[in-house]
């Protein structure tokens, strides 16, 4: 039995890596690197992957099946709260009734940064309509609270613009939402590699959600099974809580006295 399992919604799950299916070069490497991830959860970008709105067409689901894997619809692509709803609504009609979704509404496509005003609306909507949202925001700790007072099942405030792999530009907004928060906080958008992943899991973030980041290296299969060790490592650190830090003070690693061949004077 997991120790430290990582539950949302009242499931839980090993792994607290979650990633993409998407910017993969076809449906084998998808599978390879998800894999390789030990990811539970996937998440899956409605308006450009086929999960059976496209008949005849491949499905994604035939090679993640649900049986597997717990498929996280999400609404990229999306600018208003309108189009959200109706995405998701699909998907939930699509997946026989699937409650757990991912919720993005963007401000624009050059940096692909939340719609806050946008993204409180949908989630209202959603929430009020059964669904359990787990929704990607701006490190706000303000607006972080608003969508958790909502109902929403997890925060996710970027660490970084998505596909930038900038990694974590404002770790002390992400501190003041995880104290804050009485539902998971992952960390969405931003990762670049696996020294990225553990920063966040070493600064209390639930888990970790990532594409680019894996689909985007040269070795897609080995950079995942990377992502799935910083994630493990950082969530051991921080319970494990670190040594204080101390500045001009050196404390030697072992103990001065009782020195072989240090007598007394």
């Amino acid at each position: 039995m997991n120790p430290d399992p990582l539950v949302i919604a009242g499931k839980t799950y090993r792994s607290r890596l979650l990633v993409g299916t998407g910017k993969y070069k076809d449906f084998a490497q998808t599978r390879a690197a998800i894999d390789a991830s030990g990811a539970e959860i996937v998440t899956v970008a409605i308006r450009r992957t086929n999960i059976g709105q496209e008949p005849g067409q491949p499905s994604l689901l035939e090679v993640l099946p649900p049986a597997q894997f717990t498929i996280l619809p999400n609404t990229a692509g999306c600018y208003t709260a309108d189009d959200a709803v109706r995405t998701l609504r699909l998907a939930r009609e699509l997946l026989d009734g699937h409650a757990l979704v991912k919720l993005e509404v963007l401000g624009d496509p050059q940096t692909l940064f939340p719609n806050m005003p946008e993204t409180l609306k949908a989630a209202a909507t959603l929430v009020k309509d059964g669904f359990q949202v787990m929704v990607y925001c701006a490190d706000d700790p303000i607006q972080a609270r608003m969508l958790e007072d909502i109902g929403c099942v997890a925060v996710m405030p970027l660490a970084s613009l998505i596909g930038s792999g900038m990694g974590i530009l404002n770790p002390w907004n992400l501190k003041l939402i995880i104290e804050q928060a009485k539902v998971p906080v992952l960390v969405d958008a931003g990762v670049g590699t696996a020294s990225d992943a553990a920063i966040a899991m070493e600064l209390g973030c639930d888990g970790v959600l990532m594409n680019t980041a894996i689909a985007g290296a040269q070795d897609p299969v080995l950079m995942a099974g990377a992502m799935k060790k910083a994630v493990e490592a950082g969530r051991e650190a921080y319970r494990a809580g670190r040594m204080p830090k101390k500045y001009y003070a050196a404390t030697p690693s072992s103990p001065g006295g009782g020195l072989i061949g240090a007598g007394s004077k």
